[in-house]
């Protein structure tokens, strides 16, 4: 049974609510256990951090400044991993030739390139976004190659039977084909680019909230790290509820299907037949010789 939409999003509130009522009874109470919950702050207590960050100017330039940071080094990230993925799954060529270097740079984590950022950019302001493009570039990548590689042939074919160009095929086929892949990599990489971007503002940053939770614990100000915290959760989610969003939109030609406890497709209900009395039997006899035919049938299929 599927719940309604009002009664999912009253059952999430409610989780929420258990977590941070679980939070304040083991902080308050002090529970020392194997987990030490007598060092975090309570709810209350950064509830009420929280509110003076909201009531002063840094709070907002810091937000600002992660905004700015991660929102471009994404965009670079999305337009150079779809044209590298794009290219490196129809091109041999570029393939042997860019594949090796990325494959090598690849396994490399964002967050070690601050010192090559370091000595390659003059300003720790574009380190920053480079080392957020480069985390989400490579999630991209993969996603949109292997999303271009797994097309049907098929399609292309019949284009090119028609007398389309490569660039009708790449705009009307391979594109539109690839979108699902394509933004399954980028949620991923806008998640990725938010772990990298809060580790370079810790590291190299002067604003930010990356850059501002770091000093909060430097100066054993818990209740400013969890607002930090907090901060950086909230922001994720929404920017990582966008691009799922901006997804949806661009691939409602996509068959939907609703999701079913178990991995259960629910089967349509068969119409109701109405009809005279005495033909419950010629009913009854075509189901049961349907029966007998539906096993031959079934093994034929998968005999081919």
């Amino acid at each position: 049974m599927t719940r309604r939409p009002l009664a999912r999003y009253a059952l999430r509130t409610v989780s929420l609510a258990a977590a941070l009522g679980l939070w304040q009874l083991l902080t308050s109470l002090d529970v020392d256990l194997w987990l030490r919950f007598s060092q975090f702050p309570t709810v209350t207590d950064v509830a009420g951090a929280f509110a003076d960050r909201l009531a002063g100017a840094d709070y907002w330039t810091d937000l600002t400044d992660s905004l700015t940071r991660i929102l471009s080094g994404f965009a670079l990230a999305a337009v150079l991993g779809v044209a590298t993925g794009v290219l490196v799954a129809r091109s041999p060529l570029a393939e042997d030739l860019l594949g090796p270097v990325l494959e090598v740079i690849r396994p490399i984590p964002a967050i070690a390139l601050v010192p090559v950022a370091i000595l390659l950019f003059p300003s720790n302001e574009q380190g920053i976004v480079f080392i957020t493009c480069t985390a989400a570039f490579f999630p991209v990548l993969v996603s949109t190659r292997h999303a271009v590689r797994a097309l049907t042939p098929v399609w292309e074919e019949a284009v090119r039977t028609m007398g389309g160009s490569r660039l009708r095929i790449l705009r009307s086929v391979v594109l539109p084909g690839a979108l699902p892949g394509i933004f399954g990599g980028l949620s991923v990489g806008i998640g990725v680019s938010w772990i990298c971007v809060i580790s370079a503002e810790m590291i190299s940053g002067q604003y930010g909230v990356g850059y501002r939770t770091w000093q909060d614990y430097t100066v054993v100000n818990y209740p400013g790290v969890f607002v930090g915290m907090v901060t950086i959760g909230v922001l994720g989610w929404v920017t990582s509820t966008a691009v799922e969003l901006l997804g949806r939109r661009l691939t409602r030609w996509l068959p939907r299907t609703s999701y079913v406890p178990g991995g259960r497709t629910r089967a349509p209900r068969p119409p109701a037949v109405t009809g005279p009395a005495h033909g419950d039997s010629e009913h009854k006899a075509h189901a049961q010789q349907q029966g007998q035919d539906d096993p031959e049938e079934a093994r034929d299929e998968h005999l081919v």
